[in-house]
C-alpha cells in the first residue's frame, strides 16, 4: 500500500493498528518503532469486551471471537477517520473459509475481496487475496518485520484447525491445490449445483471443450 500510495490516481493515507483480545503471546509493542519508521501512524487498542469474553467464556469459538473483534475494528478505524479498511487475509484463508463453508455450514462462499461494512461507513478490501502465507512470512522475515503469534493458532480439535490440516495434507500431493481452488471460486457454474434459484431443467447440457478432459499420464487410473 505505501508504494501503491506514491503512483496511484487517488491520494490517500495509511495506518494501522493491533487490537489486544488478551491472546498474544508476547508483547507487540515492538509494532510502533517498526511502523514508525515507514511512517505509519500505528495504534495498540487494548479491547476490554474482548477481555472480559476471554474471562468468562474461555472456551469461546472462532465466531464469537471475530464477531468482537469486527466491532472493535470499525470503532478504532473510525476514531481514526478511516474509509475504507485493508484485511490481512491470504489466499489460504480465502480457500479455507470456501472448503469451511462447504464442508460445515452447506454453503459454496469464501470472503468477499471487495465490498462495504453493513452500515455502509466503510470499505472493505483484501488486497492480499492472491498472495499465499508462505510468501507473506518470507517478506515479513526479509523485512524484519515483528511477528507476534497468537495463542489460538497453537488450538487443535477446532473446525478452522481441521479444514487447515485437511487442506494441507491434500497440498502435499497436488501442490497447485490453492490456485484451482482459487480459479474455482472465480469460474462458477450455477447450472451444475443444486440451488433451486439457478437450476433450469429446460437446459441443454453444455458441451465440455476438450481441456476439460485432462491426459493421465500412463500407469494412472483415475477413481
Amino acid at each position: 500500500l505505501l508504494r501503491l500510495k506514491s503512483r496511484a490516481p487517488v491520494r490517500f493515507e495509511v495506518c494501522a493498528f493491533t487490537i489486544e483480545q488478551g491472546k498474544f503471546l508476547r508483547p507487540v509493542e515492538p509494532f510502533r518503532a517498526w511502523m514508525e519508521e515507514r511512517g505509519v501512524e500505528w495504534r495498540y487498542h487494548v479491547d476490554n469486551p474482548s477481555l472480559r469474553l476471554l474471562a468468562e467464556k474461555p472456551g469461546h469459538g472462532c465466531d464469537e471471537c471475530s464477531r468482537f473483534r469486527r466491532r472493535a475494528v470499525y470503532q478504532i478505524a473510525r476514531s481514526m477517520g478511516a474509509n475504507v479498511i485493508a484485511f490481512g487475509h491470504t489466499a489460504d484463508d480465502f480457500c479455507e473459509a470456501f472448503l469451511r463453508n462447504a464442508m460445515f455450514t452447506g454453503r459454496l462462499s469464501a470472503l468477499p475481496a471487495v465490498t462495504w461494512s453493513r452500515q455502509r461507513d466503510f470499505r472493505l478490501i483484501r488486497p492480499l487475496l492472491y498472495v499465499t502465507e508462505d510468501l507473506t512470512a518470507a517478506f515479513a522475515a526479509a523485512m524484519a518485520a515483528p511477528v507476534i503469534p497468537c495463542g489460538c493458532s497453537l488450538k487443535t480439535g477446532t473446525v478452522r484447525r481441521s479444514v487447515r490440516d485437511f487442506f494441507a495434507d491434500i497440498e502435499r500431493d497436488h501442490p497447485h491445490l490453492k490456485s484451482t481452488l482459487l480459479n474455482a471460486m472465480a469460474n462458477i457454474n450455477p447450472s451444475r449445483l443444486l440451488d433451486t434459484r439457478w437450476f433450469d431443467p429446460e437446459a441443454a447440457e453444455e458441451e465440455c471443450s476438450p481441456e476439460a478432459f485432462p491426459v493421465l499420464e500412463e500407469g494412472f487410473i483415475e477413481s
